[in-house]
């Protein structure tokens, strides 16, 4: 099995018509993802690669029956997008999109929160079922079909250590990036609930980095509630404090969100903490 898309997920994309979510679309069609067609505002009626255009998601979904949507718009509309996507009865959207405001995310997750739909991001790579989906920006030659969850607020770690894991002759179910922004619609903690919960999920790779307490969290459910192993890495280590690296969401503020609480916190809980995401393939042998 795999965890929120495999092959009967019907896939709409936000933006199927602009330069990013055009590229991404073909990538994902070459791929055998379903993607049942496209929304942009004006250009209803047109075509996609084979694939029809429409002016709103409502109209996408009715004629679709689509149910998960990539949202590749600009900041500036992205926030929209999810809503309109989510009232529309998608049940999962993926948002690629970086540079939201955390005012308009608060916002968007208020709106989230009535109805059924799940948000993985914003500003993430979205997640791939090898062999079966792929929604986002993730490779897909570089995953093959296996027993091993992976689940990243690094779109690059998360290719790194699914290459290390397919090389090692270790295949994946599913391989998620949640994004690394402040504010994002799906944690480690809900990815990890589900692959606890997915038959055929018999490890987890679960990648983090320094800022805020998504790991904490995390180290305190695998605790709790995990009962297949888990191998970990905490990127960033060697970060100052009060200097953002890389994500909005990945900066210290005194002792919270270091690299060293959260490795102890994973050690603690049982997992195996790697020194470099090379090393997690070995450590879930």
């Amino acid at each position: 099995m795999s965890i929120l898309v495999d092959e009967n997920s019907s896939v709409i994309v936000q933006g199927i018509t602009g330069r990013e979510g055009g590229f991404h679309t073909r990538k994902m069609i070459e791929y055998g993802t379903a993607v049942a067609g496209g929304v942009t505002p004006g250009k209803g009626g047109e075509w996609f690669e084979g694939k029809p255009v429409f002016d709103t998601v409502e109209s996408a979904v009715r004629v679709t029956g689509a149910d998960v949507s990539l949202v590749a718009v600009p900041a500036a509309f992205a926030p929209d997008a999810i809503c309109e996507a989510a009232f529309a009865g998608i049940r999962l959207v993926v948002c690629l999109t970086e540079f939201i405001p955390v005012r308009e995310m608060m916002k968007v997750m208020h709106h989230l929160n009535q109805t059924g739909c799940r948000l993985v991001g914003p500003n993430c790579p979205g997640l791939l079922s090898p062999g079966l989906a792929k929604i986002g920006i993730m490779p897909g030659f570089i995953a093959t079909p296996g027993n091993v969850g992976v689940v990243s607020r690094s779109g690059t770690l998360t290719y790194e250590v699914v290459y290390a894991l397919s090389q090692a002759g270790m295949g994946q179910t599913t391989c998620i990036g949640i994004g690394g922004d402040p504010i994002i619609g799906t944690s480690f903690v809900d990815v990890l609930r589900l692959f606890e919960e997915d038959p055929q999920t018999e490890k987890v790779a679960i990648l983090g980095e320094i800022g805020g307490r998504a790991e904490i969290d995390a180290a305190e459910f695998i605790r709790e509630h995990m009962t297949k192993p888990v191998a970990a890495f905490i990127a960033g280590a060697s970060a100052p404090e009060g200097t953002r690296m890389g994500h909005a969401g990945a900066i210290i503020e005194g002792s919270e969100g270091t690299a060293a609480s959260k490795i102890d916190a994973l050690r603690n809980a049982g997992a195996r903490v790697a020194e470099n995401p090379e090393q997690i393939p070995e450590l879930l042998c």
